[in-house]
């Protein structure tokens, strides 16, 4: 189950440093321990088996030791990002109908964690995590007296067949929906993953990812189950102090989205050098050919590992290192132990070169949309096996003569223009090879004329461009049904935490 990762690496490594965050250097024994005592805390302020608990905390000590805790006293975790206002934090709350809730203490000022199970009657506690974190009241109890007062020794184990966690998509089509992720694919996601990511005892993985996206929660997970360390950063916000700790603490594994890249490709790095780094990844979104070419140059012997994911399935498919410089463009192929494939409108399996959407079959393939089954059903569709389903993903990707998969556009990204249709990111590709272009988004609007024409939305902080400068560079590399019709220069993308733009504002 996923608690065993930190239970079976506190039994192989005590004493081995599994946690830094910020100052602190945590022990495999002292998260168990930690886990273990919150666990019974948990159970005896009413948490059963299969009751949801929401996490609503920056990444953290508390975060990292509430998720294996939840687990462990046979709870379902749900991680909801820190910055996530109260209209949306009590969305959720209500909708899984969460028996306990840990925050930051400093949330819970102005008796919120009094008024809280007014407006939740499912709540029965809530932990005060970080500052204020000893404060306790009958219904409210402090992280730090919890691990004074209760026992470190693991509580009773729940049941194989029950859900580890909800994830809540990040709701860009209407209101988050969460994602039903049972032990059984959640051990198997972080088993495939590991196993390509070569992650073994020696890591030390570097997370400035929020472990409430499925991203970030799997840095967690494969560094437990392989038995290494994960630094655990805040964020990106300070990218030269993050990419010093790389230096000083031998980092040998960093995950990142575009806009991450985005920011280093733009440093000055001379004078930091990293020796132990053996690789990077990049999911959530795709990286554009013209960052991945820079990025090859600037890490030249750093491991570059391309990634497709859906929360509903977490990962699909990861582009092998060595064939990076092969396949610009590829999102790669299947995660080990499972199967894609391609269908178009008709059903028909389209070959090479051809547009079709991506069919995902696996063990990762998720339980479906909680308390929503309109939408699982619509989302999750029955398979080749009796029994077993299949997840449409929405995607549009087509394959190459070897099989390797590129991905064309979301299936409601399309644009229409002239009876044609343009992938938003053939487009994007170019516009982030223009010098000066650090981000870079294109929609359809609407056209009298044409149905749509193409819209491109540019971020160039210090570039001297102009309109007339990106449609004359767009006209040497695309065809003219893809030219921007519309350039507008903006200081930033709106995106999700993921690091996902949010097309929907740009209208």
């Amino acid at each position: 189950m996923v608690q065993d990762f930190l239970h079976n690496s506190a039994v192989r490594h005590p004493d081995k440093v599994a946690l830094i965050c910020q100052e602190q250097r945590l022990t495999y024994a002292w998260l168990e321990q930690a886990a273990n005592r919150l666990a019974h805390a948990l159970r005896e302020s009413g948490v059963m088996p299969g009751d949801r608990v929401v996490l609503h905390l920056n990444n953290s000590v508390e975060v990292v030791v509430g998720i294996f805790a939840i687990l462990k006293a046979g709870g379902v975790f749900v991680a909801i990002n820190r910055s996530t206002k109260a209209d949306k934090l009590l969305h959720v709350l209500n909708n899984c109908r969460a028996t306990a809730l840990l925050a930051d203490g400093r949330a819970l000022g102005a008796g919120l964690a009094e008024c809280l199970p007014g407006v939740v009657p499912s709540l029965k506690a809530v932990v005060r995590c970080g500052a204020n974190s000893i404060a306790q009241t009958s219904n409210v109890l402090g992280f730090g007296q919890i691990q004074d007062r209760y026992p470190s020794t693991p509580p009773c184990s729940s049941n194989k067949q029950d859900l580890a966690c909800l994830i809540y998509t990040s709701g860009t089509t209407g209101e988050p929906k969460g994602v039903m992720c049972g032990h059984d694919n959640v051990v198997f996601v972080t088993r495939s993953i590991a196993r390509y990511l070569k992650n073994d005892e020696r890591d030390i993985i570097l997370n400035v990812l929020p472990l409430s996206s499925s991203y970030g929660i799997y840095q967690l997970l494969t560094t437990f189950l392989s038995g290494g360390t994960l630094m655990l950063e805040q964020s990106f916000a300070y990218p030269a102090a993050v990419m010093q700790t790389m230096a000083r603490e031998r980092v040998t594994g960093f995950a990142g989205v575009p806009t991450i890249y985005s920011i280093l490709l733009g440093m000055d790095l001379g004078a930091i050098t990293l020796p132990c780094l053996r690789y990077m990844t990049n999911a959530a979104a795709g990286l554009s050919v013209e960052h991945v070419k820079r990025l090859r140059m600037l890490f030249p012997n750093v491991e570059l590992y391309l990634m497709h994911g859906l929360t509903e399935v977490a990962r699909t498919m990861y582009l092998p290192p060595e064939q990076v410089d092969l396949r610009p463009g590829s999102s790669g192929i299947a995660i080990p132990g499972t199967e894609l494939w391609l269908e178009d409108e008709s059903g028909r399996r389209p070959g090479p070169g051809e547009a079709g959407e991506l069919m995902i079959r696996g063990p990762h393939v998720m339980r479906g949309y909680w308390d929503d089954p309109v939408l699982t059903a619509d989302r999750f569709r029955p398979g080749p096996l009796p029994g077993e389903r299949v997840c449409h993903s929405g995607d549009l990707f087509r394959t190459d003569e070897e099989g390797y998969f590129h991905f064309i556009s979301r299936k409601d990204d399309i644009i229409k223009c002239r009876g044609e249709k343009v992938a938003p990111q053939e487009v994007e590709n170019v516009l982030h090879a223009i010098p000066g272009v650090q981000d870079a988004a294109v929609i359809g609007v609407p056209d009298p004329l044409w149905g749509q024409s193409v819209k491109a939305f540019i971020v160039a902080p210090g570039a001297e461009l102009t309109a007339a400068d990106v449609m004359a560079f767009c006209k040497s590399r695309l065809e003219d049904v893809m030219l921007p019709q519309q350039v507008e220069f903006c200081e930033h993308l709106p995106k999700s935490v993921n690091g996902k733009i949010r097309k929907r504002e740009l209208i």
